[in-house]
Order: structure tokens, then sequence, then C-alpha cells
């Protein structure tokens, strides 16, 4: 008897949420089916740092997914994705990696240029003259790696966003940023028109570092390329980065701006 009145009751409950659901101004809106679907590139064969930060993102975005209101896959490696694979993706969450053989890089720039979605960390964003792909400095809106900070510290960030921008329309002005190395580009993003840079490190941190200290310079390490549906996000190293709720709800803001821009529509509103 127990049983079939605790039946009753969630099918009452799910009656009501049905009809909550049809009202114009409800303010919810529940999934019926998972959302889309993300795959999670990381290397487990990079620095130990950023293979700490990877099993912490790891945890970070599989959270998430309770619910099932969307699906994530993970791999360590391009390997397997032609296009036809990527394409299977609303958008690839890169940590501390990127494709590494010219099959599996012409496979990546297609899925780009043709309304792909990228969020990527770190030293997914990492390029210079031994990485050899020239694409990837246009795609990321700047110049290759210049120089860095060491050991990894806490920085103050400022905001550059404009208002309203979904990415940080949440976040403070400024705020103190977990400990991580971060990466200076040359050219910095700044300049290029196409490039929506959102958070920099303020200059009140200079001099910047202990044994490498930088000393001055534009430093963006958030930013959009318009071009493409893509954010970079150059924290990532160790596995301090998601001790911090402020960073946590960045991380948040630009995985779902970019699965919102799916050229399939806003997953968000279906």
């Amino acid at each position: 008897m127990k049983r079939i009145l605790f039946v009753i009751t969630l099918i009452i409950g799910s009656l009501c949420q049905w009809a909550w659901a049809q009202e114009a101004d409800y303010p919810a809106n529940y999934a019926k089916a998972p959302r889309f679907k993300a795959l999670l590139v990381y290397s487990d064969q990079a620095e130990p740092a950023h293979v700490d930060f990877a099993r912490d993102a790891i945890e970070f975005f599989h959270r998430l997914t309770y619910g099932e209101g969307w699906i994530m896959d993970v791999d360590t490696s391009f390997e397997k994705y032609d296009y036809d694979r990527l394409r299977e993706y609303n958008t690839l969450i890169v940590i501390n990696t990127m494709p590494a053989t010219g099959e599996q890089r012409a496979a990546f720039e297609k899925y780009m240029e043709n309304g792909g979605g990228w969020i990527g960390f770190h030293a997914a964003g990492y390029n210079d003259a031994s990485t050899g792909w020239p694409w990837f400095n246009t795609f990321l809106g700047c110049g290759p790696f210049y120089c860095n900070n060491w050991p990894p510290q806490p920085v103050l960030l400022n905001c550059d966003a404009t208002e309203g921008c979904p990415v940080t329309h949440n976040l403070p002005a400024e705020f103190v940023a977990p400990e991580s190395e971060w990466y200076q580009f040359n050219p910095s993003p700044r300049p290029n028109s196409d490039v929506e840079i959102m958070l920099s490190i303020s200059p009140k941190n200079y001099p910047l570092g202990i044994k490498d200290v930088v000393t001055h310079g534009d430093f963006p390490v958030v930013w959009r390329n318009k071009n493409y549906r893509m954010v970079y996000l150059n924290y990532g190293h160790g596995d301090r980065e998601f001790t911090d709720a402020t960073q946590n709800l960045l991380t948040l803001n630009a995985f779902r701006y970019i699965v919102s821009l799916s050229p399939d529509g806003d997953p968000f509103k279906k």
C-alpha cells in the first residue's frame, strides 16, 4: 500500500510540474533529455602540475553533469577524432594540450571554422615557434607565448569586459585569483579588433614572480576571438585552481556562454 501511495505521489508531482511548466512566466526550464554533448581532452603525459589541474577540471565539469543535463566524454588525445567525430560535440573543453599531428590539426581547424566550440585552459593556448602552427595564433588572436612568472602565485585580476558580458556580468570588478603560472603573449591580443578582452592581470602585481619575474607588459588572461566560438582561460597549473568560488563562477560562465552560442540554437532554451 505504501508503495502504491508513493508511486501516486510521484505521478501527481510530475503532473503538477508539467502544469506549472506550461505557464508563460514559469521560472524554470527542465531538460527532458541531455541538452548537448561536450568532449574534454587533456594530456596524462604532461608535467605533473598540468595533470593535477586536469584531474580537478574533470571533477569540476563532471559535477556539472549531475542529473544528466548534458553528456561529457573524456579522452587523453585528439587521435581518434576526425572532423565527423568532432562534429558530434557542441563544445571541446581542452586542458593543457592541443592537437598534435597535421591530421588532428586539420580536423580541429575545420571544426572551429564551421561553428565548433572551444574553451581552452592554460597550455591549451601555448604556441611558439616550436609548435609550428601559425593558424593557431590567428585562432587565439595574439602572438606566441612570450614569458611567464615562476613559481605559481595568486594575482589581482581586473575586469576589462563591457557591462553585460555573459562571462563576467556577475563577477566583481576585481578579485584575487588562486595561484597559477601565468602566460604573457606578444603581441598581446588587446590591439586585435576581433578580440574581446575579459580579464587582465592588474599592473599592481608587478613585479610578478620570485625566480622568473615579469616586470611589466599588457597581461590579458581571459578573452575571446569573435570570429570563433571560443574562450581562452590562462589559468590551469596545479591543484589549487578550483579553490576559489569567483574563479569557479568565471569557469562556469565561460563554458555556458560557449555552449549557448551553438549554431543549432541555445540548448539552454530548449
